[in-house]
């Protein structure tokens, strides 16, 4: 079977084929983390536990994992923290889907059905009739946690033929999210069939795990669909994907840090969360004290003075990446007139006069100014003004942290679809804007 990313002669997808590696290796947060440990492992970061006293020095590169879907990375600067801050990429690593419930098994007319939880705000819609597997965390009674993935299609979420539902096309299909989104899993042939339970201990046994159905005490299960990324358009134009909001984002962010070159005076640091998709609140989200802890320690570890971290923050800066709504060419006036991203046109400032959005004009600037650097020309996003507007990690972490913010993201189509759309030419201009940032000399002086 050919590539579906490969496009003969056109070196410049390069970029956007990693992204594709990386979204398809990464079905749900915790194997998003997995393949970012691995691309941070293989360039020299290791891992150090929140537990331990820490000793950071300049020049170190350490990760910290938390609860295992949120990630903070970071390359300690040549001066303290207090004298030169930090430069600091932040994206979320969760995406809008269905969480399989604790007690799952569902008996239905014949079928053997799984009992789903929404997850987010997602399209309902767009996820009935998609070859979808089920992937994620299992916790087992020893205490230890296992990925697992049953990667091909093992159920659908099936839509009711027209014949049965001859209104559809005129009065639109709504869906009820408890009992019509229900995904079949295998006929009920007879009373010995397996639970879901028991099939997740024989996926388990087959990747050298072992484990019966009475070792798994709990799980962290999603729904994914199986159909990979692909490039497409009459040019090689579009990205065609599942959870581009915000892997995406992610996978710029590392790929920044990793390509940033030599250590500079600022402390380069990525932080991806999991959970934004649900408000952030948890001890991995970004309304936790993860970030701000790394923050205080690693501040502290260059022993500046009891005002250490107070400095620091004063003189750092953080880039709220998140996936920014480009305008629809079939509803063009959702979007303000003056304020219409176009895919493959360049990231997108995200401004909200309501602080749905972090961005102010100073920190505007900055973000602009590594744009001219890498001659990329940003666009400009505001919702209209009798629509509410969505949100991202900035705000909270502006917030809880004090840190001047701008929101950005690349422009797309289809947001919280199960498959959505991006632009290919925007993904390497991301990159190198974000490796700008990283490589500055200095974070510019906060405008008081």
């Amino acid at each position: 079977m050919s590539d579906p990313t490969a496009v003969s002669g056109d070196t410049w997808l390069a970029p956007t084929r990693d992204l594709i590696r990386f979204i398809d290796a990464s079905p749900t947060p915790y194997h998003a983390i997995a393949e970012v440990v691995q691309r941070l492992s293989a360039a020299g970061f290791s891992q150090i536990d929140e537990r331990d006293h820490w000793k950071v020095s300049p020049g170190d590169k350490r990760y910290i994992v938390k609860s295992g879907g949120s990630i903070v990375a970071f390359e300690a600067g040549n001066r303290a923290p207090a004298e030169s801050g930090f430069l600091i990429l932040g994206a979320h690593t969760d995406s809008p889907n269905f969480r399989v419930k604790p007690q799952p098994d569902i008996s239905s007319v014949g079928y053997r059905q799984i009992g789903v939880e929404v997850y987010g705000g997602v399209l309902l819609t767009t996820w009935m009739d998609r070859d979808l597997s089920i992937a994620g965390r299992v916790s087992l009674v020893d205490g230890k946690s296992h990925l697992v993935s049953f990667e091909t299609a093992v159920c659908r979420i099936p839509n009711l033929a027209i014949h049965l539902n001859r209104g559809v096309n005129k009065n639109g299909l709504v869906l009820n999210a408890e009992t019509q989104m229900r995904p079949i899993l295998a006929m009920e042939m007879d009373t010995s069939d397996k639970n879901f339970v028991a099939r997740i201990a024989a996926k388990l046994e087959g990747q050298g795990v072992k484990a019966t159905p009475n070792d798994i005490a709990a799980y962290d299960l999603c729904l994914f669909d199986t159909q990979g990324g692909a490039v497409g358009g009459a040019d090689a134009e579009y990205l065609h994907s599942a959870r581009l909001d915000n892997l995406a984002s992610c996978h710029a962010s590392v790929e920044a840090l990793l390509g940033a070159g030599d250590t500079r005076d600022a402390t380069r640091i990525v932080v991806l969360y999991d959970h934004e998709e649900v408000g952030s609140r948890s001890d991995s989200g970004a309304q936790s004290r993860f970030l701000l802890s790394v923050l205080e320690r690693v501040a502290a570890s260059y022993g500046t003075g009891d005002q250490a971290v107070a400095r620091a923050l004063a003189r750092s800066m953080l880039v709220s990446a998140d996936m920014a709504h480009a305008v629809h060419p079939n509803y063009a006036d959702k979007h303000d007139g003056q304020h219409q991203p176009k895919i493959s046109h360049g990231p997108v400032l995200k401004i909200n006069a309501s602080q749905s959005y972090a961005t102010d004009g100073p920190a505007a600037a900055v973000f602009e100014a590594a744009c001219q650097a890498e001659s990329v020309k940003p666009q400009r996003f505001v919702s209209r003004s009798d629509m509410p507007c969505g949100s991202t990690i900035g705000p909270i972490s502006a917030a809880r942290t004090g840190i001047r913010t701008v929101d950005v993201g690349n422009p797309m189509l289809s947001m919280h679809s199960c498959r959505e759309t991006s632009g290919t030419r925007d993904v390497d201009p991301m990159i190198r804007v974000m490796k700008r940032l990283f490589r500055e000399a200095e974070i510019p002086a906060p405008s008081n």
